[in-house]
């Protein structure tokens, strides 16, 4: 039985990862700020015993080496990570104060990071993983109000390939998922801050977006799965966009 760790989990993408691997009869740890919201998650999975909920507050490293070590307890090793969460304020460069650079570069770069050189150290162990960064159209240069967000997805890419150039020789695999706009909590939320109804955001969306839609949460998950799969045993260092033809 394989093990899934996620950054993240309770919302978005991540609560739909979630809910596919225990699907197919995975483990899967997750985390986050909420733990009522991560109490119905597993309430309702009926599947208690394989999951296992951390509650951190991605802003700052402290609770990162407890959630690994608490998933291996739990779980004994981790077959796939899945780097989902993130934030992406709207800020340009000459509008971003260090506070919100901060908390962008913290949330998107640095935990990230340091869950790796913990997660990595087990892979290496046993010789396998599966390491899925989730990316943005923004990873090349970024629209002008998402300068530091564009930053932490070009760097994430970065990271992926030095993984897979590096790592394979412990059969670790690492990939970059490109996502494209999508309809999550959070994009819904921010919208909604700016006066925009849901309706109005997908209508907007599809006259950009060339196949003519945004992504649902649900949309990325497949690309997810086959990167935790044995199917894609000998794929490492690739880019996979699911973005439905939006280049930024």
């Amino acid at each position: 039985m394989k093990t899934v760790m996620l950054l993240g989990g309770t919302k978005g993408v991540g609560k739909e990862i979630l809910k596919s691997s225990l699907e197919k009869g995975y483990n899967v740890a997750f985390c986050g700020r909420d733990a009522q919201l991560a109490s119905e998650i597993i309430k309702s999975s009926n599947a208690k015993e394989r999951l296992y909920f951390h509650n951190i507050d991605l802003n700052s490293i402290d609770g990162i080496k407890d959630y690994y070590t608490n998933t291996i307890e739990r779980f004994n090793k981790i077959d796939a990570l899945i780097l989902y969460a993130g934030i992406t304020p709207v800020s340009s460069i000459i509008d971003t104060e260090e506070d919100l650079y901060d908390s962008v570069f913290n949330v998107n770069l640095k935990a990230p990071f340091f869950l790796l050189k913990h997660v990595l150290r087990s892979m290496m162990k046993f010789k396998s993983g599966s390491i899925v960064f989730f990316g943005s159209a923004h990873m090349d240069y970024g629209q002008e109000d998402r300068t530091a967000y564009a930053l932490t997805k070009s760097t994430l890419n970065t990271l992926s390939t030095h993984i897979a150039r590096h790592y394979a020789k412990y059969g670790i695999r690492s990939n970059y998922l490109v996502m494209g706009w999508t309809s999550t909590e959070g994009e819904l939320e921010l919208r909604k801050k700016e006066g925009i109804s849901e309706d109005e955001l997908k209508a907007n969306a599809g006259s950009i977006i060339p196949m003519g839609r945004m992504l649902n949460p649900y949309d990325p998950v497949p690309a997810v799965m086959h990167f935790i799969s044995d199917d894609s045993a000998m794929t490492t260092g690739s880019i996979m966009r699911v973005t439905g033809g939006e280049y930024i």
